[in-house]
């Protein structure tokens, strides 16, 4: 939570509430993704509460990455009291506007009987359509009001089962093999729906390939190695050439990040039929057991070895970087990746590391990565979590290092410091507009100048931290970060491009 004036009876209302949380956050853009880190920790809908339009605008990047995640939150946002509204004060704004743009379901709270009820509304609402933001306005008047009533929760909907016609097509697709691609999303990227997948591929040779930026992904030894689907449109490309149908199990038909000249942004393959195994909100695993005993009854899936690459020593560079963490990572970690270009080598480098899961940037609003592994951390405190990190990125929610350390949250943040905006150097090229980059132009895309410290940064949060130049460095500052409770950063210097 973030509070303000308005909200202050609800933040009273947490001394009577023994079985409720109050995690304060620095930032609202801190608030909302550690909402969405805890929910995609633990299943169930978080809470945010916000003060007025403004905190929820501060908050939106992250609610975006949470509706791309389908992460169900009740988001509370307070408002001025009714009878205050006409007056126009400074902080009047139009909350429901706002909250639509993120939210599948938004309600202003009328009366203080009529409160808990719409509470509860709002927390089955989460649960529609595989996971939403459900937003509640909240006017000051209707929380310090006398008259408030109990009420019961409202049902839950279950998840519903696939069409049989989804099913009976998705055999006879699977069956045609290599021609054939399983692109899984959304709840299919849990263990079971991993392995269900992959004895699918190894009775049929038909190919799978997980959806770019996962909400949640299982992955380690012990489970088959899954692709992801490429983010740059030339390799995903390639990726899907030669499939002719494309059978989607939680995920939504690929398309390029962003659009370029002279480039499609639709990534299906021309010819290539699509198909709707199961969406959000079917039983996506149950879909996936029903088509592997269909077409794989005798395949086991191939699961992959405790093999973790060890680093090369010496300076750091992007493959060092990933074998690194890979190498050190403990048993049942979580791992929030946000580190854009100087991550790309940590998907191979994980796949045979110990068994974790991962948490990806869904919606592309980069300052996710801190948020959501401190609402990981608090939600799973048995748990390591380790936060890759870019440069660039962390400076937009570092506020978050300070929640961790009130919270004594054992996060482990390892930020990679190339002092360069490197993938936005990648993408002026992509785009084509780097033909004749000027002086102005470059500068744009560059940290230096000063170059920022984020040792000294996360010390003045409270964070203990040190920085890393080596591969030897790296690894030794991660065992001792993961051997003692609480959060740490490390700063791993490495080369501003791949």
């Amino acid at each position: 939570m973030n509070p303000g004036t308005s909200e202050m009876h609800f933040v009273q209302a947490l001394d009577s509430a023994p079985g409720m949380r109050g995690v304060l956050a620095a930032f609202e853009g801190v608030a909302t993704g550690s909402a969405d880190g805890y929910a995609r920790i633990t299943g169930d809908p978080a809470a945010v509460l916000l003060h007025l339009g403004p905190g929820l605008m501060n908050g939106l990047a992250n609610l975006h990455n949470a509706r791309r995640a389908r992460t169900p939150i009740v988001c509370v946002v307070g408002a001025h009291a009714t009878h205050h509204e006409r007056y126009d004060a400074p902080l009047q704004s139009d909350i429901a506007a706002a909250a639509r743009t993120v939210s599948g379901w938004v309600h202003t709270s009328g009366t203080t009987p009529g409160l808990a009820s719409d509470a509860m509304r709002a927390l089955a609402a989460t649960r529609l359509d595989g996971g939403q933001i459900a937003t509640l306005i909240l006017p000051a008047d209707v929380s310090w009001t006398t008259g408030a009533r109990p009420a019961p929760a409202y049902p839950c909907p279950a998840l519903a089962p696939v069409p049989a016609s989804a099913l009976t097509a998705a055999v006879e697709a699977t069956r045609s093999g290599a021609e054939t691609l399983l692109l899984l999303g959304g709840r299919a990227l849990s263990a079971a729906g991993l392995r269900a997948a992959d004895r699918i591929a190894a009775a049929t040779g038909a190919r799978v390939l997980a959806e770019t930026f996962p909400a949640r992904m299982e992955g380690g030894a012990g489970l088959p190695v899954t692709s992801r689907l490429a983010y740059l449109a030339e390799v995903a490309e390639q990726q899907l050439a030669g499939v002719r149908t494309i059978v989607l199990v939680g995920a939504a038909s690929p398309v390029s990040f962003f659009a370029y000249p002279g480039r499609t942004s639709d990534l299906v393959p021309r010819g290539c039929d699509v198909q709707h195994l199961a969406g959000a909100h079917h039983d996506i695993d149950a879909a996936l057991t029903l088509l592997a005993d269909a077409v794989a009854a005798e395949a086991a899936p191939r699961n992959a070895g405790f093999a973790p690459p060890s680093p090369e020593p010496g300076p750091l560079d992007l493959t060092s970087f990933a074998a690194a963490i890979a190498n050190t990572l403990p048993d049942k970690a979580i791992v929030v990746d946000e580190a854009n270009t100087s991550g790309f080598a940590l998907p191979a480098a994980l796949a045979h590391a110990a068994r974790h899961t991962l948490l990806t940037l869904t919606g592309g609003a980069i300052g996710q990565g801190m948020p959501v592994a401190t609402g990981a951390a608090i939600a799973a405190p048995d748990r390591p979590v380790l936060n890759v990190e870019a440069d660039g990125s962390a400076l937009y929610t570092i506020q978050a290092l300070w929640t961790q350390a009130r919270e004594r949250a054992n996060v482990t943040t390892v930020v990679a410091n190339n002092a360069a905006y490197a993938i936005l150097r990648m993408e002026m090229e992509r785009t084509g507009a780097s033909v004749r980059p000027g002086a102005a132009s470059t500068r744009m895309l560059d940290l230096s100048d000063p170059t920022p410290d984020f040792v000294h940064l996360a010390r003045g949060f409270g964070v203990p931290a040190s920085r890393a130049t080596t591969a030897e460095e790296l690894v030794g500052q991660l065992i001792a970060a993961y051997e003692e409770p609480g959060p740490h950063l490390i700063e791993a210097v490495v080369p501003p491009l791949a």
